[in-house]
């Protein structure tokens, strides 16, 4: 069966779905672009990643707005002592993420190239080869050696194998809207905190204000980790770039 890439006219037409007032909106014609020599390749790619930024966005938002009401786990986060609440009370979402010790946050970026290896080297098909973008691969052939994982990332539960074609067409619309919404939200926030008053429609939603980096991973409690310690004396003191 020859493989079937998506084209600019299939964005257009999911563009029309997805928002029929704005429509197709491509300003830096990136539809145009092509990735390896090819523009079906460039679009699967850029179909697949707003996808996946749509879902993390929408878990990032939902957590920002936990962590900012106090909301945390009752019990300690490593076997140092640190404790959830401890790490909660640093302040701000962003500030949390600063409270959080070095080991830790290894074990996370750990983790999260864990499963960027396998959504992209585990695909029966690649998205950017007719594959299907925003599909995650199962973790059957794991579970199948250890046990682990019980369950799938992608529709742990098994609810797609029962939709209708029209139905998940439906369902991916409202996610793709969802996760733009979801975009345009998390980066509101943390503009709102860097910069008290820069998102008017934040007014009033008392958003804590943070004086660190927002878009570094590392800050100054993490000078153990290569060229941190290099990276702050060329940021200088937080907040004033």
């Amino acid at each position: 069966m020859p493989v079937v890439m998506e084209t600019k006219a299939d964005l257009e037409t999911l563009a029309k779905a997805a928002n029929p007032v704005v429509g197709f909106y491509d300003p830096l014609g990136l539809a145009d672009g092509e990735l390896f020599g090819s523009n079906a390749q460039a679009i699967g790619f850029l179909r697949h990643a707003e996808i996946k930024h749509g879902r993390v966005a929408m878990a990032a938002f939902v957590g920002y707005c936990v962590q900012s009401n106090g909301i945390h786990f009752p019990w300690a986060t490593s076997f140092d002592g640190t404790t959830y609440a401890q790490i909660a009370a640093a302040g701000s979402p962003p500030a949390q993420w600063d409270a959080v010790p070095t080991n830790a946050k290894w074990q996370i970026f750990a983790f999260i190239a864990g499963l960027e290896l396998w959504g992209e080297c585990a695909m029966p098909k690649h998205y950017m080869s007719g594959g299907k973008p925003g599909l995650y691969p199962s973790f059957a052939p794991i579970r199948d050696e250890i046990g682990h994982p019980n369950l799938d990332l992608f529709d742990p539960f098994g609810l797609q194998k029962k939709m209708s074609q029209e139905k998940k067409d439906k369902s991916l619309i409202a996610e793709i809207n969802n996760g733009r919404l979801a975009m345009i939200g998390i980066m509101a926030f943390v503009s709102e905190a860097k910069v008290p008053g820069a998102v008017p429609g934040l007014a009033g939603a008392n958003i804590a204000s943070y004086s660190g980096e927002v878009m570094a991973p590392w800050g100054p409690a993490d000078t153990t980790v290569p060229f941190v310690t290099d990276m702050l004396n060329w940021v200088g003191p937080w907040g004033s770039i």
